[in-house]
Parts: C-alpha cells; structure tokens; sequence
C-alpha cells in the first residue's frame, strides 16, 4: 500500500507549482523550509489520496515523516490525525507519543498547523500540559510552533490559561513565525472572549513584536486597534 499512495502523489506532481512551493515556503539557503522538496501537488489532492490509505501502519507513516518530499509527510500527518481521532484511549497515546518522537519531520509551518491542535491539543484536554511549555523553550522552530497551536484544542474547549502562558513566554522570541502564531491564538481567544484578551495586551502590548501585536487585533474595531498600536509605539 505505501508504494502505490507512493505512485499516486508521483502521478499527481506538477514541477511549475512545485518551484512556487518551494518560494512560498521559504526553502533557500537560510530559510525556515531550507531543503524542503515538492512534488508541486494541492491540499485537496493529497487529502483525497490519505484518505485512501487511511490504514496504514506506523511504520509505513514513519517511513513517509522520513521522506525529503513535502507532500510525503503532509500526506502522513493527514493520516495520523484521522487515526487519532478514531483511535481508543491506547491508541491515541500511542499516536501522541509517536508524534512527538518525529516532530523534526514536522517542520513546516502547515505540517504543524494541520496536526498540532489536532493530536497534542486534543490529547492534553484532560492531562497534564508540562510538555508544552517544554516545547515552547526549545531550540526547534517547529516545536515552539506546535507549543503554542497546540492550545488552540483548549481555546476550543474555553480555556485559555495555557494559552495566555504559553504567549507570554514567547513574547520575546525571535522569529516571525512565532510571532503570526502567538498573535492568531490571542484573536481566537479574542473571539471567545475579548475581555481576556484585551487584558493580556494591555498588560503586554509594549513589549510585542509588531507583527504579533497586529494579528492579535486584527479583529476588533479600527478605534481598539490604533489604541493599542499607540501603547506599542509609546512604550517602543
């Protein structure tokens, strides 16, 4: 079975997409995807080939978390959330603890944000969450990442403590990515409740990153939004 999904995604590549993958997910020399391939294949293509082979193993899924091909570990992630989300209590712990021992295949922004909430945030509704915040002092992008959209399983479920934590620790990091991240779980919070999230930006708006700042926002009203920007500017 994994050589023909194998088969299938080769017959589904397009090398002109392909090249504008590999530009849109920053594979150059220094970038965050640097020496990441694409086969050049859509979203819903490749949603449509796991669910085909949706059975297989493991292993099989660790051979494609493996792969040097983009759409190889998409493809795989795709299947582990669906067996997590079929999977008995074993099961799921057993998906959880195999997601965690390959988190440096899962090193790209979409690779993270289809699988995160999905696995380790839905995992965690009822246990112990110290590993996010292991996770979100990392020295790997991608597991700060999957930190912080872990928590959107939480915001979900109207709990926002870790969140707001998690956030606060990665108030200071240094990379931009993080930043979009941090600033979409605050809007999310925001949508839930926006008195929550205002007071974390009141308590910390001065010391966001810019970016951070202005997608936390994004929502509320132009008067809150240039309230808030003002805050930054004044204490920047």
């Amino acid at each position: 079975m994994l050589d023909q999904l194998k088969r299938e995604l080769s017959q589904l590549s397009d090398p002109d997409r392909a090249k504008k993958l590999a530009g849109f997910f920053k594979t150059g020399k220094g970038q965050y995807g640097e020496g990441d391939r694409f086969l050049g294949i859509p979203v819903p293509a490749q949603r449509k080939v796991a669910k085909k082979y949706s059975d297989l193993s493991l292993n099989d899924l660790q051979e494609l978390l493996n792969s040097k091909l983009h759409e190889h570990r998409f493809t795989a992630l795709v299947i582990l959330v669906s067996k997590f989300r079929e999977a008995e209590k074993t099961g799921k712990e057993r998906i959880f603890s195999f997601y965690l021992q390959n988190t440096e295949s899962i090193n790209n922004w979409d690779l993270v944000d289809l699988s995160a909430p999905r696995i380790v945030g839905d995992y965690l509704l009822d246990k112990d969450r110290s590993i996010l915040y292991r996770l979100a002092k990392s020295e790997n992008l991608w597991e700060r990442r999957i930190a912080i959209l872990s928590t959107f399983a939480f915001i979900d479920n109207n709990e926002f403590a870790d969140t707001l934590r998690i956030s606060e620790a990665l108030l200071q990091d240094n990379h931009d990515l993080i930043h979009k991240a941090v600033g979409w779980a605050l809007r999310e919070i925001g949508k839930k409740d926006q008195n929550v999230e205002q007071r974390f930006l009141t308590m910390h708006c001065a010391q966001m990153p810019r970016t951070m700042l202005r997608y936390a926002i994004e929502k509320f009203s132009e008067s809150k939004r240039k309230h808030y920007l003002a805050q930054r500017r004044m204490h920047g």
